[in-house]
């Protein structure tokens, strides 16, 4: 019973991964109707007394970019035991697992039942995602675009790459120069914040940051499309520990909101380690079937 207990927290999260990924309208999700003001709270915290306040100088504004990249961590790899919950409508389930991730090459979740046991991987790279199912000997691997909220939100492997390392990012570039920060602008949020921003046709990109620390507490992603409904996923950080002379948050909590389902996800990492003594790709033998989209999401609404 323990077994099947840990296997149906292993397959709710990486259902929940699927069913926002995938855009499907079946099972899981909660209708949300509308954006949530929770997690438009970029948006909103961006504005005093109904007038967003942009920073005036444009060398201050220059220099504040500056110090918020210059958080990025310097390290190439960072792994970490970590406890991963999700929610999805009123199901919550948690479990433990593994962060490893490899500067502009691989990020790696492996989700484990009792602690050892590898039951479930997400693993995002340049060119694919992959999710593996250990319990059941399948996986699935497809590019990003055929992830429809992955397509809609423009996310690719290095704006994800951005997200878990808690950087800024611009779709399209593996890197920020300081003609690509030129386009971004800034905006003076409540309290101490500064609100960071990119636009991008139908995309909107921003950040909430720290005017003291120029340190990142919230990315937003909001997707508007006026017939189909508007995607948005928020991402905020909390916990910032120091690694190699370098803050980085050891608390992460996610949120997806599509125009029918809400997902919540959290990850809480137990330390900063730099391990590289880990193989970057995932191979599997001839014993692993892959799955099509709709066959591996019928599966795991089925729990």
């Amino acid at each position: 019973m323990k077994a099947l207990r840990y296997w149906k927290m292993t397959a709710l999260v990486v259902a929940a991964v699927l069913v926002v990924a995938c855009g499907s309208s079946r099972g899981l999700g909660r209708k949300s109707g509308k954006l949530q003001d929770e997690a438009s709270g970029v948006t909103k915290k961006s504005k005093q007394k109904g007038k967003s306040m942009e920073l005036l100088d444009t060398l201050q504004k220059d220099v504040f970019l500056q110090r918020v990249t210059d958080n990025a961590q310097t390290t190439r790899f960072v792994t970490s035991k970590v406890k991963f919950s999700v929610e999805v409508g009123n199901r919550q389930m948690t479990l433990t697992g593994n962060l490893k991730m490899k500067r502009d090459d691989v990020i790696r979740l492996q989700l484990m039942a009792f602690g050892f046991v590898e039951a479930g991987r997400l693993e995002f790279t340049q060119d694919y995602v992959l999710i593996v199912d250990r319990i059941n000997k399948q996986y699935l691997k497809v590019p990003y675009a055929q992830l429809e909220f992955f397509r809609h939100s423009g996310i690719d492997f290095y704006m994800l790459q951005a997200l878990f390392w808690n950087e800024l990012f611009q779709p399209g570039k593996s890197r920020l120069t300081d003609r690509n920060l030129k386009k971004f602008t800034t905006d003076t949020g409540i309290d101490n914040d500064v609100v960071v921003s990119f636009e991008n046709d139908v995309l909107s990109y921003r950040w909430l940051t720290d005017r003291e620390t120029a340190r990142i507490k919230m990315a937003n992603v909001l997707y508007i499309n006026h017939l189909r409904g508007n995607y948005q996923m928020n991402w905020d950080y909390d916990d910032f520990k120091a690694s190699n002379r370098k803050m980085f948050p050891m608390k992460h909590k996610v949120s997806f909101n599509t125009p029918d389902k809400e997902v919540k996800l959290e990850m809480i990492l137990n330390y900063m380690g730099n391990d590289e003594d880990w193989e970057p790709r995932t191979t599997l033998s001839g014993k692993y079937r892959q799955m099509p989209v709709d066959e591996i999401l019928r599966r795991f609404m089925s729990l």
